[in-house]
């Protein structure tokens, strides 16, 4: 499975638009409204909605800085805070996926907390209904082993995003959508490492990740 950086790139950005498009189209909608809106309850109304959807696209902001960026600055290790934060800010403000932190590393090497992140996202992006999302990792030497788990009354993962995490289908990027498990395979593989994904038609999904990162 192989892509250009390039085109690779360009999945990445056409990925980031396509999840801002409705907080910030929404952004629009609003201050459209407020301006020619005069009843102030509908404008209490207005202003909510706006505070909602700049909140939110500050936190996809945030986690896609992390997820696919250079945030966390140019050193080996990031706060592994910094991963937590950006998940909950992605899924915790509707409530619909509810988090659980099994890390104790204060710190985790950058290419651990790409994989991390991605892998988060993907299966939060899994959970159609909502549900619990676990993510656990652990560094030892350089070494990182990462656990993400979700469950949920539905879970959806299809056969492009699983041939994209595993590197089985080499024809498996070729949506934007698919980016986030490229770049999950890619740094696994150039750690020496690959990822395990649960079987289909399993009650919980599963993705573990072991490889050196450091």
């Amino acid at each position: 499975m192989t892509i250009s950086p390039v085109d690779f790139a360009s999945l990445l950005c056409s990925r980031l638009c396509h999840d801002l498009l409705s907080p910030v189209g929404a952004l629009n909608n609003g201050l459209e409204l407020l301006a020619d809106e005069h009843d102030p309850e509908m404008r209490q109304r207005c202003l909510e909605l706006l505070n909602e959807s700049a909140r939110a696209s500050a936190n996809k902001l945030k986690f896609f800085r992390l997820a696919f960026g250079a945030a966390g600055g140019f050193g080996e290790m990031v706060d592994s805070r910094e991963a937590r934060a950006a998940i909950e800010g992605l899924f915790g403000d509707n409530h619909r996926v509810k988090l659980g932190w099994l890390i104790e590393d204060s710190t985790l090497p950058k290419p651990a907390i790409k994989v991390l992140l991605n892998l988060a996202l993907i299966a939060g992006d899994a959970l159609i209904r909502g549900g619990q999302l676990d993510v656990g990792a652990e560094s030892v030497g350089g070494a990182v082993e990462i656990v993400v788990r979700a469950d949920g009354p539905r879970i959806v993962l299809d056969q492009e995003m699983r041939g994209a995490l595993t590197g089985t289908n080499p024809e498996a990027v070729i949506t934007p959508r698919a980016a986030a498990a490229y770049l999950v395979n890619a740094l696994v593989k150039e750690g020496g490492g690959q990822v395990q994904v649960s079987e289909p038609g399993e009650p919980v999904l599963l993705f573990g990740a072991s490889f050196q990162a450091g």
